[in-house]
């Protein structure tokens, strides 16, 4: 369906309100421009038509008006020639290509008005079409920036995903590298600190023992 259903709609529309509220702007602003380029055609089409039109009215005025000045010579003739008679003939001419004279002229000014109104319109719908197009530009550069600027989100987000992926993978060798050294330690059997002063807790408890079985032997 048409958004513009006139040449006035056009040239009244809110650009700025009506791509506000559409869906899709840059989709209704390639669609505004086309509806505008489209009527500049068939104003031009029109125009040229009327000019073509005066043209051929002012061919009509031009051959009019060179009838009258002759018949105005020819009655000048007759009445030199004492033919008074057809001096008046000649006038009557005259007066009949003078009057389509005068009403050719009058559909010119009526031709020269209307061309005047195409002009006019043209230069609206051009201005129009102007004011579309600096929108239409505006819009792809704003689109392209969101572009640009989401995907270099996306980016932000995969670097962060993948650096905190990485400092679990760091944390969890770190831990199996603890777990492989405790393992190889109890491998080797090396005592750890505790299993020493359990060592030395020992021994005293020996060295009590052996002094009681002393003691008791020389009673």
């Amino acid at each position: 369906m048409s958004i513009f259903s006139r040449f006035r709609d056009i040239i009244s529309a809110n650009f700025n309100d009506m791509l506000d509220k559409a869906e899709d702007p840059e989709k209704m602003a390639r669609q505004i421009i086309r509806e505008i380029e489209e009527t500049l055609v068939d104003t031009r089409a029109s125009c040229a038509g009327t000019m073509a039109s005066r043209s051929k009215v002012q061919r009509a005025l031009t051959q009019a008006e060179g009838k009258a000045a002759d018949w105005e010579g020819k009655a000048q003739l007759a009445v030199d020639k004492g033919r008074e008679d057809l001096a008046r003939e000649a006038l009557l001419e005259k007066r009949l290509y003078r009057e389509r004279a005068d009403a050719l002229a009058a559909e010119i000014a009526q031709h020269d008005a209307v061309i005047t109104q195409y002009k006019d319109d043209l230069q609206l719908l051009e201005d129009k079409l102007e004011e579309a197009r600096n929108r239409l530009r505006i819009l792809v550069q704003r689109h392209v920036r969101a572009q640009r600027s989401r995907h270099a989100q996306t980016k932000v987000r995969e670097v962060r995903k993948l650096d905190v992926l990485n400092k679990f993978e760091k944390f969890e060798q770190r831990i199996d590298r603890m777990e492989a050294e405790a393992d190889l330690l109890k491998m080797r059997g090396k005592p750890t600190v505790e299993d020493e002063f359990a060592k030395l807790a020992s021994d005293d408890e020996v060295e009590k023992e052996l002094a009681a079985l002393k003691e008791k032997s020389s009673q």
